[in-house]
């Protein structure tokens, strides 16, 4: 079964070319059903059926998975069963009576102002790590890139003479977007010192390294902004993500139209980026209530 599943990711690779992350999540999503297939004693495809399905999503949902991270799981697995159908691998698809489950509507969550400044109050910048980390942080609100755009970010990428970056996103487009002042001195001082102290003597082409001189993980990046969430006195459950949703929310607060955010954001559908204009609805609706006397 692991051979099938590896050769499943081959073909979309070399068939679809589907970009490295969403190989890595199909692999992820793929590799947890397995495990669940383990504990149901579960070793061949054709022994799958539809309850064998329901009984992994109802586990889905007993593990407080979220509702998205269940609609992506039942497309992995869709997709996966249809493959092993078209290569003779199962007689019947258990996926054919199996209901995508309805997209979760809510807002993102976004910080505000004074917490976004707590967080980057928190690394200590007398450490390499420390610069690193409030660099990285720096970068991710000041641009809205994603986490996995933040780590595979190369020297090459930066133009900071003419305060720009360019970066890699989703379907493998290139945007490049400004970088504001803030940013570039932090990135300044981390590449100049830091980050030479973190290679130790090695060569490395990513902007963000580890504490061995290698490229930060998307892992690293989020284990290391929970600890410092949490230092911060923040009790919101913020993501890396969140420092985007956060950089969306802010440009919108300002004056800046819906078409720039998106470029900005690096959305192919302009309906993506509509979200945000509903959060920043709902925090004058906030305002409002908190200080209009009439309210």
């Amino acid at each position: 079964m692991n051979n099938d599943l590896q050769d499943y990711l081959h073909a979309l690779v070399v068939e679809q070319g589907l970009a490295k992350n969403t190989i890595f999540s199909y692999r992820q999503e793929l590799t947890e059903f397995f495990d669940f297939l383990k504990t149901q004693k579960i070793t061949e495809f054709n022994k799958i059926d539809r309850y064998t399905i329901l009984n992994y999503l109802k586990y889905c949902d007993e593990q407080q998975k979220s509702r998205n991270s269940i609609i992506h799981a039942v497309t992995s697995l869709r997709q996966f069963f249809h493959y092993l159908l078209m290569q003779n691998k199962i007689t019947a698809d258990p996926m054919l009576k199996i209901d995508t489950p309805k997209s979760a509507h809510h807002l993102p969550q976004v910080l505000s102002s004074k917490e976004i400044e707590a967080i980057l109050r928190v690394p200590d910048t007398n450490k390499p790590l420390g610069i690193r980390d409030r660099t990285l942080l720096e970068v991710m609100y000041a641009t809205g890139l994603r986490v996995s755009e933040t780590v595979n970010l190369k020297l090459d990428d930066l133009r900071l003479e003419m305060g720009l970056i360019s970066t890699i996103g989703k379907g493998d487009k290139q945007r490049i977007m400004p970088i504001g002042d803030v940013a570039i001195h932090w990135l300044t001082v981390y590449l100049s010192g830091a980050r030479k102290q973190l290679l130790r003597g090695q060569d490395c082409p990513f902007v963000f390294l580890n504490n061995h001189g290698k490229q930060l993980t998307r892992q690293g990046i989020w284990k290391n902004l929970k600890a410092i969430v949490k230092k911060a006195g923040i009790t919101k459950n913020v993501t890396p993500h969140t420092l985007r949703h956060s950089f969306a929310t802010t440009l919108l607060e300002n004056g800046a139209d819906l078409r720039t955010v998106q470029e900005l954001l690096g959305h192919s559908d302009i309906s993506t980026t509509q979200i945000y204009t509903h959060v920043t609805k709902k925090h004058l609706t906030e305002v409002y209530n908190k200080y209009h006397p009439r309210a």
